[in-house]
């Protein structure tokens, strides 16, 4: 069956309408699936696939990565009507015996369309099948991508030499700078499922070190040129989330390593306090850059050495942007007649964004918190001043609208800081103690 689906693929596959080809590629791929254990044939289907791809055709060559990339896809499915063990014994089997192969057939395919100028659409059936590929479910624990706290991939051994290869990590370094969306984010997205990759992967601490360098250079070249991140905000999000998978498996003292890491952190730090500036188009993304900063500073206390972190310098630069962005943020609002409704009552986004606040403002909290009471006290003595007036005109309530929604989010801000106490010692207890009684009073004569 698996042989008669091959061949009719081939024999039309320049004509097949597009939701037909999807439905027999699907059908292949189950099949293959149900077969797996039963037939050696089953198990060859992606020498099949190579030998379909090099037909000569582009309609051959697309068919055959579409095929692959449905048969990954399936395998790390669970089929319905069958038990996740059995599920989970083919995805194994197909794991050790195949997957590597495949994403080996991603690469040079990637290789290969990248020298010759193809179509985007064949560039990004190809990315896809990388991704699927780095995205597979190594060792059954049902990752959620959608979770963005994804943990390490647990790529396997046999994976290693071309993990470790230099130009593994540049093909899609190349195909970032040369793409636009949608292959220009598939390529973010295999380095961000790159840069999760297990510790223990890596022969040796030295190529692990190689990799990162690898990594955070490319990313600062990124960073300077700023190629596809202004124009296209798939791009400008995925690549958030790339910076913010750095910190999440490597170790600040790691970092601080690598060569060029100065001009790295401070074109980090621009990238961030331009996000917060732009708050309207940047919201989504600033989630990642904020849980970058505050697991940097939160690494603070162990490292060891000479080499300068820099986060004296950019962390109060961060927490200043992202207080005075918001601030200005409810005039913007305001203006619009957009209500603040989007920003201070959707409770979920909010905690989102002041989850990592209370890292950066303690990080140096007797510099940060004078910063916030500078803020404050004006905005009090002026929404006092306003609520003494017994008749108000439009401008006027206009700007009493304006300091309430500046206060509100200042009393968010004051609390999230005085709620993160306990888990930040970025000074003595009883100094910051004495802050969290001096910000607390202040909001606490509001009432």
């Amino acid at each position: 069956m698996k042989n008669y689906f091959l061949q009719y693929l081939d024999s039309h596959a320049l004509t097949l309408e597009s939701f037909v080809a999807i439905n027999l590629v699907q059908l292949l791929c189950r099949t293959v699936k149900l077969a797996w254990f039963d037939s050696d044939a089953a198990k060859a289907i992606v020498d099949d696939c190579k030998a379909l791809m090099e037909r000569g055709s582009p309609g051959h060559y697309l068919l055959g990565l579409k095929i692959l990339n449905t048969l990954v896809v399936e395998m790390n499915t669970a089929t319905p009507g069958r038990t996740l063990t059995a599920h989970r014994k083919v995805a194994v089997s197909f794991r050790d015996l195949a997957l590597l192969n495949v994403f080996k057939v991603s690469l040079v395919a990637l290789q290969q369309l990248l020298e010759n100028r193809a179509d985007d659409k064949l560039k990004d059936q190809g990315l896809t099948l990388a991704l699927s590929c780095l995205s597979f479910d190594f060792v059954g624990t049902c990752l959620d991508d959608s979770a963005e706290d994804m943990s390490t991939i647990q790529v396997p051994s046999s994976w290693r030499s071309l993990v470790e290869n230099p130009s593994t990590l540049q093909l899609f370094l190349d195909y970032y700078a040369s793409s636009q969306p949608p292959p220009s984010k598939l390529a973010l997205e295999c380095l961000v499922r790159l840069a999760s990759v297990r510790r223990s992967l890596f022969s040796s601490d030295v190529e692990r070190s190689k990799f990162l360098n690898r990594l955070v250079n490319g990313c600062r070249d990124i960073l300077r040129s700023q190629s596809g991140l202004a124009e296209h905000h798939e791009n400008y999000h995925e690549f958030c989330r790339l910076l913010g998978r750095l910190k999440t498996n490597y170790q600040l003292s790691e970092l601080v390593s690598v060569d060029n890491y100065n001009e790295w952190i401070q074109l980090v730090a621009q990238l961030t306090i331009n996000s917060l500036n732009s708050w309207q188009w940047a919201k989504d993304s600033v989630y990642y850059l904020l849980g970058l900063w505050s697991r940097l500073v939160s690494s603070m206390p162990y490292l060891k050495g000479d080499s300068p972190s820099l986060l004296e310098a950019n962390v109060p630069k961060i927490t200043q942007a992202y207080i005075t962005s918001r601030l200005e943020s409810v005039r913007s609002v305001l203006q619009q007649n957009d209500g603040l409704d989007e920003m201070l009552d959707a409770e979920e986004q909010l905690s989102e964004s002041l989850e990592s606040l209370p890292y950066l403002v303690r990080f140096q909290y007797d510099k940060s918190s004078q910063f916030v009471l500078g803020l404050m006290e004006p905005l009090i003595q002026h929404y006092k001043q306003a609520t003494t007036l017994t008749a108000l005109d439009e401008p006027a309530k206009q700007q009493l609208s304006i300091l309430e929604g500046q206060l509100a989010w200042m009393v968010s801000i004051v609390g999230s800081v005085i709620r993160g106490r306990l888990s930040s010692s970025s000074s003595s207890a009883e100094s910051q103690e004495s802050i969290d009684g001096e910000l607390s009073g202040r909001i606490l004569g509001l009432l």
